[in-house]
């Protein structure tokens, strides 16, 4: 359950913010469909796993897309809340990027499917949707983050905003393409690792630059 939803409910238990079943099959879908993949799990495998059946799940989403839209879509608002949490921490721009990674890999670490990849190829629509949204969201904290940057010297003065915030959403969203980078040959941790000091790399001034080798340098030991 989310921060702002729990002190709801313990301010107002009487107030009901989402069936509580639904919420059941929004957290066991969610598991399943990032474990195994959007296209393998079925409604009979999630209903099985909760101990009910198929039809109690048709009461609340009438199509097994209208629940993959669910899960994505709350997926995505957990993943904002986080990275928003991290922001709100004060760290200098540089130091917020590698918390932010760091969060990310955690993240991957713990799916075991292709999530991305089977939500383009089996329900593109979503995918579409998703996309827009985490655009939006990412330019948001990308552009807010040159401006940090810039602002205490660590970014180089002249760097463009929002050429720059742009190239690094189609560059985060490229490595993720497994076509591209298939994980036995380009590990995960290491792309993001590599793609990560490649942007900074292009944009840190000799003062940014001593800040990020230390990044660099940490990563490197804690291998």
């Amino acid at each position: 359950m989310k921060l702002w939803k729990l002190i709801l409910f313990l301010k107002f238990p009487s107030v009901s913010l989402r069936p509580v079943m639904k919420e059941k099959i929004i957290q066991k879908a969610t598991e399943q469909f990032l474990n195994l993949g959007f296209k393998s799990v079925t409604m009979d495998d999630i209903a099985s796993e909760l101990g009910i059946s198929k039809k109690t799940i048709y009461t609340h989403f009438n199509t097994k897309t209208a629940l993959v839209k669910a899960v994505t879509m709350e997926v995505f608002d957990t993943i904002s809340c986080s990275i928003d949490e991290i922001r709100k921490d004060e760290h200098d721009p540089i130091e917020e990027l590698y918390e932010v990674k760091n969060f990310v890999m955690k993240r991957l670490k713990d799916e075991k499917a292709s999530p991305q990849y089977q939500l383009q190829k089996y329900y593109p629509e979503i995918y579409k949707t998703l996309t827009v949204k985490r655009f939006e969201k990412m330019q948001e904290c990308t552009v807010q983050n040159l401006q940090k940057g810039k602002a205490l010297g660590l970014y180089r003065e002249h760097a463009d905003i929002d050429f720059i915030s742009k190239i690094y959403f189609v560059g985060i969203n490229g490595i993720k393409d497994e076509l591209l980078f298939p994980t036995h040959e380009y590990p995960k941790k290491q792309l993001f690792e590599d793609y990560l000091e490649y942007h900074l790399r292009a944009i840190v001034t000799t003062t940014g630059l001593q800040t990020l080798n230390k990044f660099i340098n940490a990563t490197q030991t804690n291998e």
